[in-house]
């Protein structure tokens, strides 16, 4: 799973969508739990939108009292059965997330080590998301996301992730070319069928400490 990732800054943003990030408030370089992060997805007309959602479908502050849950990643296989995710994926209520690269650890050393996985040609990249909204106490709305995952045991590069011996998985990743498709897919079933594993080839690694700047 993906705890953290890279989002792309306000002018690869406007480059990458054609959308204009101006009124939107700033982010953080680097996204954790809770992170405000910008997301595409379509309004209600049907046509791409750029909003600033919070990392985690449930926020902390949204969780039942007493109850830790984890909610930052969806799992495709049972995306459509999990309380905290059915709801926005039988609206197919989905997103993208402009990403520059994402971290998972390393244990082929024998210990964690954190690595970036990108593309190999060093573009920008989106990763498939899940969003819903949440009424803010003033009549208007605040937005939350997802990251939806697959399983990646047989992943020529996301298999090298995560402890050994745990299920490997790994980030769905939407082709440029079926951004719109994946925004306007109004059918579950119809989303599922996107839901597939990058190709290997076209993806690269490289180490990176806690405070990676650029690559």
């Amino acid at each position: 799973m993906c705890v953290n990732y890279r989002p792309t800054n306000a002018e690869i943003l406007e480059a990458m969508t054609g959308l204009s990030p101006a009124g939107l408030p700033p982010w953080k370089a680097e996204v954790w739990q809770d992170y405000a992060a910008p997301i595409v997805r379509a309004d209600d007309a049907n046509r791409p939108q750029l909003v600033l959602a919070t990392y985690g479908m449930v926020p902390k502050r949204r969780a039942p009292p007493g109850v830790a849950m984890s909610t930052l990643n969806a799992r495709a296989e049972t995306i459509g059965q999990k309380r905290s995710f059915m709801g926005a994926w039988r609206k197919t209520q989905t997103c993208l997330l402009p990403t520059l690269w994402f971290y998972e650890p390393n244990w082929e050393s024998g210990r964690a080590q954190r690595w970036a996985i990108g593309m190999a040609d060093g573009e920008p990249f989106f990763v498939a998301g899940l969003w819903r909204a949440w009424e803010d106490g003033e009549g208007g709305e605040t937005y939350s996301f997802t990251q939806i995952t697959v399983n990646a045991d047989e992943h020529a590069v996301m298999k090298h992730f995560h402890k050994p011996g745990s299920e490997k998985r790994g980030l769905v990743i939407i082709p440029r070319d079926e951004a719109d498709a994946w925004l306007q897919v109004d059918d579950p079933e119809r989303a599922r069928s996107m839901l597939a594993l990058y190709p290997a080839e076209l993806m690269k690694t490289w180490p990176a400490e806690k405070n990676y700047g650029s690559k």
